[in-house]
C-alpha cells in the first residue's frame, strides 16, 4: 500500500521521544522509544492508574514545566478515568516547579498568579484527548478512527489504552468453545496497533488486568517464560517476528501473561506492579518491576500516593 501524503508528513516531520519520560521505573537507555509498546500488569489496587497519571502529566506538561510536551490519546475501557485526580496532579506539579528558587520569573499577585496557573492547566488539557469504548469491537473501531489522527498530527505522540484486557471475559463468553472467535477483535486491534507503532512511531501503553495466578515451582515457570534478548523495534521494523514471551519478575503471583500471544509478542517493556505490606507515614507503598527485550535484568522501584501524585522511596 503506498505511502499517503499525511503519513510522509508525520514520517518526515517526527515525534516526540519519550525515552526520559520517567527514568525512575525504565532501566537507563531503555524507556520507551518510538513505537514501544509498554504493558502495565497488576492487579486491582496496585496503583496502575496512579502510574498512568503520572505519565500522561509529565507528557501534556510544557518542557519549562519539566514536561514532555507531547499530545497523548487516552483509550478509556474501564470507564475509570478520573479527570478530576490528574486535575489535582497536574495542579501539584506546577505548583512544585513554580515554588523552585531558580525559576527566574518575577513575583506575581496572588489573584494574577492564579490566572496564570488555570490557564497554564488549560492549556495542558488541551493536549489530552479522550476516547470511550463499552466493546472489542468499538475499541477495535476507535483505533481504526484514530489512525486518522496519528497521521496528520505529529505531535500525537502517546497512545493509552485502559485497559486493552477489559474485554477478555466478553470474548471468551461471546466465543463460545472457540479460541480463534474469543481472541478475533483482540488480535485485530494488536495487529492495527502493530500498524500504529510501525508507520507512525506511536508509544502505546496498555494495561491489563492480573487475573492469572502462576502456579508450580520458579524453575519450572522461569524454564516456560524466560525470553531471548532482542534488539528493540523501530518504526520501521515489525516486533512481531519475535517469539519472545516475558520472564516472571518475582515480585508477585498473579503476572502470568493471558492475553492473546499475538500481543505479547509485541510487547517491548512490561511493568509489573504490586502491593508491597510494609507503609510509609501510614501511607501504603507499591512496587514496580520493569523488564524489557534490550536487557536480562529487572528494574525495581517503590513508590507511595499522595494528594499531588506519586512519590518514589
Amino acid at each position: 500500500m503506498s505511502e499517503t501524503g499525511a503519513q510522509l508528513f508525520a514520517r518526515l516531520e517526527g515525534r516526540r521521544c519519550l525515552k526520559d519520560i520517567e527514568p525512575q521505573i525504565f532501566p537507563d537507555d531503555c524507556g520507551p522509544s518510538q513505537g514501544d509498546i509498554v504493558e502495565l500488569h497488576g492487579t486491582e489496587g496496585t496503583a496502575k492508574s496512579e502510574m498512568l497519571y503520572h505519565l500522561i502529566v509529565r507528557c501534556i506538561l510544557p518542557t519549562k514545566h519539566g514536561g514532555l510536551e507531547t499530545e497523548v490519546m487516552f483509550v478509556d475501557t474501564d470507564y475509570h478515568f478520573d479527570t478530576l485526580r490528574l486535575v489535582t496532579i497536574l495542579e501539584a506539579r506546577l505548583a512544585q516547579q513554580s515554588a523552585e528558587p531558580t525559576r527566574e520569573s518575577c513575583p506575581k499577585e496572588g489573584t494574577e498568579e492564579e490566572e496564570g496557573d488555570e490557564e497554564m492547566v488549560k492549556a495542558c488539557l488541551q493536549r489530552l484527548f479522550l476516547v470511550h469504548s463499552s466493546t472489542s469491537a468499538q475499541m477495535l473501531l476507535s483505533l481504526h478512527y484514530l489512525e486518522g489522527w496519528f497521521s496528520s498530527r505529529p505531535t500525537l505522540g502517546l497512545l493509552v489504552l485502559d485497559s486493552i484486557s477489559a474485554f477478555y471475559w466478553q470474548d471468551r463468553c461471546n466465543g463460545g468453545g472457540s479460541v480463534p472467535r474469543q481472541e478475533a477483535n483482540l488480535r485485530k486491534c494488536t495487529q492495527l496497533l502493530e500498524r500504529l507503532r510501525r508507520d507512525y512511531g506511536i508509544v502505546v501503553f496498555a494495561t491489563v488486568h492480573a487475573i492469572m495466578r502462576n502456579y508450580g515451582n520458579s524453575s519450572e515457570t522461569s524454564s516456560n517464560t524466560a525470553p531471548r534478548p532482542r534488539e528493540a523495534p523501530s518504526p520501521s521494523t515489525s516486533s512481531s517476528a519475535s517469539s519472545s514471551s516475558w520472564r516472571r519478575s518475582n515480585v508477585v503471583d498473579f503476572d502470568k501473561p493471558y492475553i492473546c500471544p499475538v500481543w505479547r509478542r509485541l510487547v517491548t517493556q512490561r511493568l509489573v506492579f504490586s502491593k508491597s505490606d510494609v507503609s510509609k507515614d501510614k501511607s501504603p507503598v507499591f512496587s514496580v518491576a520493569c523488564t524489557t527485550t534490550r536487557t536480562r535484568g529487572v528494574k525495581r522501584s517503590s513508590f507511595c500516593i499522595t494528594d499531588g501524585g506519586m512519590q518514589f522511596l
